[in-house]
C-alpha cells in the first residue's frame, strides 16, 4: 500500500471499492479483460465507468474514458482522482491495470497533471498511488496550445 497526502485512505478505499463494483459491469466478450474505474470529481461526485468492447475493436472504449466521459457529458470538469482495477473475468484481481496510452492523454486534457492522483489496486489494502504527471511525465495538454 502507498498513500498519498491529498486523499485519506478511507477515500482510496471507497474509490477502489467503488471501481471494483463498475468492474462487474464490463462488457468484455472478446478480450474477458474487466476494468472498472471510479472517477472522483472536485465537488465530491464520484462517476463510474466499466469497458465496453465492439467486435470491430476500434469503437470500444476504457473504464477511465467512459467514466470521463460520463462526467463531462454532465458538466463536470474539475477531477482530483481515479481508482482502477482490471484483470482476466472472475472475481479475482490477479495484476495492477494501469491507463493506457489514450486514457492518460484524455486525462491531460482535464486533470492537473502535478495534483490529479491514478490509483491503481488489486485489493481495498494493496494499492498504488501516483500522479498524472508520473503517468505521462511530458504530457500534452491544453496549456501546450496557448
Amino acid at each position: 500500500m502507498e498513500e498519498n497526502n491529498n486523499l485519506t485512505q478511507e477515500k482510496i478505499q471507497q474509490l477502489i471499492a467503488l471501481a471494483m463494483e463498475a468492474r462487474k459491469k464490463a462488457y468484455t466478450p472478446y478480450s474477458h479483460y474487466q476494468v472498472g474505474a471510479a472517477l472522483l470529481a472536485e465537488d465530491g461526485r464520484i462517476i463510474t465507468g466499466c469497458n465496453i468492447e465492439n467486435a470491430a475493436y476500434g469503437p470500444s472504449n476504457c473504464a477511465e474514458r467512459t467514466a470521463f466521459f460520463k462526467a463531462v457529458s454532465e458538466g463536470i470538469r474539475g477531477f482530483m482522482a481515479i481508482a482502477i482495477v482490471g484483470s482476466p473475468e472472475g472475481d479475482a484481481l490477479t495484476q495492477y491495470a494501469y491507463p493506457c496510452g489514450v486514457c492518460r492523454q484524455v486525462m491531460m486534457e482535464f486533470c492537473p497533471p502535478e495534483t490529479f492522483q491514478v490509483i491503481v489496486a488489486r485489493s481495498l489494502e494493496e494499492y498504488r498511488v501516483m500522479t498524472l504527471r508520473e503517468l505521462l511525465p511530458e504530457g500534452f495538454g491544453p496549456e501546450n496550445l496557448q
